[in-house]
């Protein structure tokens, strides 16, 4: 990895210099060791990781080979289906950007950094409920196997902010391969259209140098689009197989690589509903999670507009088709794996079955993560006990009749894998069907616990969610166990 300033090759207008402002008396909550050991950042000690974190940034900067310029990036965005106009970084800086030996990048991005010119009436800094929530899901994603931003670390402070309550400041060092967002493009062709061509060219040459001739220094850009829209097709459909509700997709929170980004008001799946709504702001279900397919294709739709003058209508429309077919079939292939079968072709049954599985758990409130990895006693009940007494607790809620559905289920699904390797089935089951996902309880109790200055909590969780498809001697009863309908809350888009 090298230090580079690869987005200052962009026209200036797209971004602002600052400097963050520094928090007062940092205390480091968690550093993500593995992390930073993968970005070959391992030099660095904690005590300089808490001053990098809180603002201070002149221990990175003694590592560069050049000078630091954090910036703010502008960008704009339609925040549920509304245009919001000029957004950009209102808290939040590009620090530093690395690069590979594959030429990837990698963007080291400090959130609840002070105001920025973008800040509008914010204060440029963040909670401590929205950091902890933010870090633990970043690397919850990761592991699940779905690409996403993750965190080199967090700290609370002696800064006080005003929320509902006075309360400490917190700050999160994020890591991403990109922050450029589908409303970096609107930005450009709304304020700066004379630079939309050469943004264009130097994107594709950050991100997608296959699509980018040098020779006539021209970008494939119906390739490009069709590439974003498809990348961010395979993102929504594994949300989708976790359970994962994203909670506020506008424009501006998806970014170009289909890697997921901006952890707010999110939530997993936990007693099935399709319509789960985990925003509280979202009144009218726009973010729900059965809407997030039809979400997704409506912010490529907006992003697509903005390159009305480089690609015809029809284009645009056979993007948005390769995008519905790249999200359908991949979700078709993710739910036969999550029921054992890798290659559903040769099961054309299995996904009326995974289907039908999915309607029985929404009409009985059957919890998504235990439901689908109970199937592992289903094909093998003596040799895995865990997922036995999951299996158990689970058909112990359901009525007479519901358990002879179930029955008449299971033994359809039986049938249908009688082919293939009890085996094979159980390999394949254990590596889709996660046992630990973040559940708000979880996230809920390590804020609790945060706020009274322990962050044991925090600590454990994030060595849990580590490796989520294994048994962990350090789960509790309680990280597996669905909320009762009591406790099934949204989550303020407070941070």
């Amino acid at each position: 990895m090298k230090f580079i300033h690869d987005y200052l090759k962009h026209d200036d207008r797209l971004y602002r210099h600052i400097l963050p402002t520094p928090l007062d008396n940092p205390t480091l909550i968690a550093l993500n060791r593995p992390l930073i050991d993968r970005l070959g950042l391992n030099n660095l000690n904690d005590n300089q990781w808490c001053n990098i974190i809180s603002g201070r940034l002149t221990d990175l900067a003694n590592i560069m080979p050049t000078d630091m310029q954090p910036i703010a990036m502008a960008y704009a965005g339609h925040q549920f289906g509304q245009w919001a106009g000029q957004l950009g970084d209102g808290r939040g800086l590009l620090i530093a950007q690395l690069k590979d030996n594959q030429g990837r990048l990698t963007d080291l991005h400090l959130k609840g950094a002070g105001r920025t010119p973008y800040s509008r009436h914010g204060d440029g800094r963040a909670m401590l409920a929205s950091t902890i929530r933010e870090y633990l899901c970043g690397h919850a994603m990761n592991q699940l196997g779905i690409d996403s931003s993750d965190a080199i670390g967090l700290v609370i402070s002696d800064t006080t902010i005003r929320r509902q309550y006075p309360e400490k400041a917190a700050a999160l060092l994020r890591v991403s391969d990109c922050h450029v967002r589908l409303g970096h493009f609107q930005w450009v062709s709304m304020y700066t259209p004379d630079n939309f061509g050469d943004f264009v060219g130097k994107i594709a040459q950050s991100y997608y140098p296959a699509l980018y001739h040098s020779g006539t220094k021209t970008v494939d850009i119906p390739a490009l689009v069709c590439t974003i829209a498809n990348r961010t097709a395979l993102m929504i459909a594994n949300w989708q197989l976790v359970g994962f509700c994203h909670g506020v997709m506008n424009t501006d929170n998806l970014n170009i690589t289909g890697s997921t980004l901006d952890f707010g008001p999110f939530g997993f799946m936990e007693r099935f509903n399709p319509h789960w709504i985990n925003n509280q702001s979202d009144h009218m279900g726009r973010y729900s999670y059965h809407n997030q397919p039809a979400i997704g294709r409506w912010n490529l739709a907006k992003f697509l507009q903005s390159f009305g003058q480089f690609i015809s209508q029809d284009d645009m429309e056979q993007v948005l088709i390769s995008y519905d077919n790249t999200l359908q079939h991949s979700y078709h292939d993710k739910l036969c794996q999550k029921l054992g079968i890798n290659n559903h072709t040769q099961h054309p049954a299995i996904i009326q079955l995974g289907n039908r599985l999915l309607d029985f758990m929404q009409t009985h409130r059957l919890d998504f993560t235990n439901t689908f990895r109970s199937l592992i006693a289903l094909v093998d009940g003596q040799n895995h006990p865990y997922e036995k007494q999951l299996l158990h607790h689970g058909l112990a809620q359901l009525p007479q009749h519901a358990q002879a559905h179930w029955q008449q289920w299971a033994t359809e699904y039986l049938h249908e894998l009688r082919h293939t390797s009890k085996s094979d089935i159980i390999s394949t089951l254990q590596q889709h069907n996660p046992i630990y996902v973040l559940r708000n309880h979880m996230a809920d109790r390590a804020i609790m616990q945060a706020y009274q200055g322990d962050f044991a909590e925090v600590q454990r969780l994030f060595a849990l969610l580590s490796n989520p498809y294994q048994p962990n001697a350090i789960a509790t009863a309680d990280d597996t166990r669905p909320a009762r309908h009591d406790e099934i809350k949204a989550i303020s888009c407070m941070s």
